[in-house]
């Protein structure tokens, strides 16, 4: 069984903001065991799983990716956009596009501390689109 979806979050702020909940709710019934993998359409925010408990971890991954990638680089082309545009580009390289997550017993099987995050690159992305894969049995 294959199921796919496509939805739109709803915009988010520059950051990394934790969106399992926002996900699940657009998914349709999951099988008892399978994958879910999830693909953002946009080349400036990114996907990723990592700590859902302790806020600073997302706060701490604003400022490592803006040090690694600052705006205004002076070597920097495509800028009609803006400064955030471009360093958005890189960022999102170096993030990624999907994740893919266990489903098991009906659930997505992430760790305890494990959460979907939104990697917002953008001072105003706006609404983000996803679609989501199925397999299953």
């Amino acid at each position: 069984m294959i199921q796919q979806v496509s939805f739109a979050l709803r915009p988010y702020p520059r950051g990394f903001h934790l969106i399992t909940a926002e996900v699940e709710r657009h998914l349709p019934a999951l099988p008892d065991a399978g994958l879910l993998h999830l693909f953002i359409q946009h080349t400036s925010a990114a996907l990723a799983i990592n700590e859902n408990a302790d806020p600073s971890v997302r706060t701490d991954f604003e400022n490592i990716f803006n040090r690694l990638v600052p705006e205004n680089l002076p070597f920097l082309t495509h800028t009609l956009e803006g400064p955030d545009d471009m360093p958005a580009h890189v960022k999102a390289v170096l993030a990624g596009s999907s994740v893919t997550i266990p489903i098991t017993a009906g659930r997505l099987n992430l760790g305890t501390w494990q959460g979907i995050y939104l990697c917002e690159f953008r001072n105003r992305g706006g609404s983000r689109k996803l679609v989501a894969t199925i397999l299953g049995s």
